[in-house]
């Protein structure tokens, strides 16, 4: 390939008071330009969801004196699958690389990433071989990565994140889908395209503390049920079948019984357990169809993905959101 005609790559990298690790990172991201300046030009791009630490200050620092630096701060914390997509939305790559700004996953894969990119996959992504934490969240990721591709009305790669490169054209199918609540990974599997995924091993964070514990893996996880999947919704309808022909079974034993046995005491414990079991059923439903009707109130809201409050590098009129 001609220098005239080298691609540009997109590095997207959400920020939430990462200022700890954007000196290091910022490194390794120059050194990677330096070793693929043949192959490919880079640009870094950060979204800093509101961070309140130093994190915005440094990248304001580093886009003054590199031209490729370039960043968006939202006037908020918009939460980490938005700020990616809107990151997405301000790359002008033919192909972006996203990463976390922890390095837990090494930005050196996207020599590995190119050569599949080159060789016509629209999407890469890399797929754990093993991550530093303990066996019980291990376990629970698997388990929650399983049911949600059991249940999904596609298929969605196991022990995959958020680490991948992926060709313009996704991007631009992406930008097109209205999500309030947007869950990248089912939403990219589910394009299609070309896709493949490579196996690596991500390193442990060096500084600072993860985002995400159990309860806001609980919560993603829920937002990949719901946004990909109609199997809640139908079993709640089976559900409810079942539960009422099992009452109709049970009226009809109580009253046999009754017409065989007439000396037997009013059954008013058995008549307490199931109007409190129903009135419980009747809210789980409940909730399963709020989930549903709440997605689609927002998607109608049409709320913006992100709203910026600032911009290094990136001229007014190219702001999307």
């Amino acid at each position: 390939m001609s220098e005239q005609k080298k691609p540009l790559i997109s590095i997207s990298i959400p920020v939430l008071n990462e200022a700890g690790n954007i000196e290091a990172l910022y490194r390794r991201l120059c050194a990677l330009a330096d070793v693929m300046r043949d192959r490919c030009d880079l640009e870094f791009v950060f979204s800093d969801n509101h961070s309140d630490d130093e994190s915005w200050a440094m990248l304001t620092a580093l886009a003054k004196t590199d031209s490729r630096v370039r960043a968006i701060r939202f006037s908020k914390n918009f939460g980490f699958q938005r700020s990616i997509l809107a990151n997405y939305m301000h790359t002008r790559g033919d192909a972006v690389m996203q990463i976390d700004a922890d390095l837990q996953d090494p930005p050196e894969m996207l020599e590995a990433f190119f050569e599949q990119w080159r060789q016509g996959h629209q999407v890469v992504y890399g797929i754990r071989k093993k991550r530093p934490e303990s066996g019980l969240l291990q376990a629970f990721r698997k388990f929650g990565y399983w049911v949600i591709d059991r249940i999904s009305e596609h298929p969605i790669p196991r022990d995959v994140g958020d680490f991948r490169l992926i060709d313009r054209k996704v991007i631009q199918s992406l930008c097109q889908i209205r999500t309030a609540n947007p869950y990248l990974r089912g939403m990219i599997a589910g394009l299609g395209f070309n896709q493949i995924g490579i196996p690596y091993d991500r390193d442990a964070r060096t500084v600072g503390e993860s985002k995400f514990n159990v309860s806001r893996l609980i919560r993603l996880g829920l937002t990949a049920v719901f946004n990909h999947s109609t199997v809640p919704l139908r079993a709640a309808s089976f559900l409810g079948a079942i539960i009422l022909a099992a009452s109709v079974v049970g009226a009809l034993y109580y009253l046999t019984l009754k017409f065989l046995h007439p000396e037997l005491p009013p059954g008013l414990a058995s008549i307490h357990i199931l109007v409190l079991f129903g009135i419980g059923l009747n809210s789980f439903l409940l909730g399963i169809i709020g989930e549903y009707l709440l997605r689609i109130y927002l998607v109608m809201r049409a709320d913006p993905v992100a709203i910026v409050e600032q911009s290094l590098n990136i001229d007014s009129s190219e702001l999307k959101l």
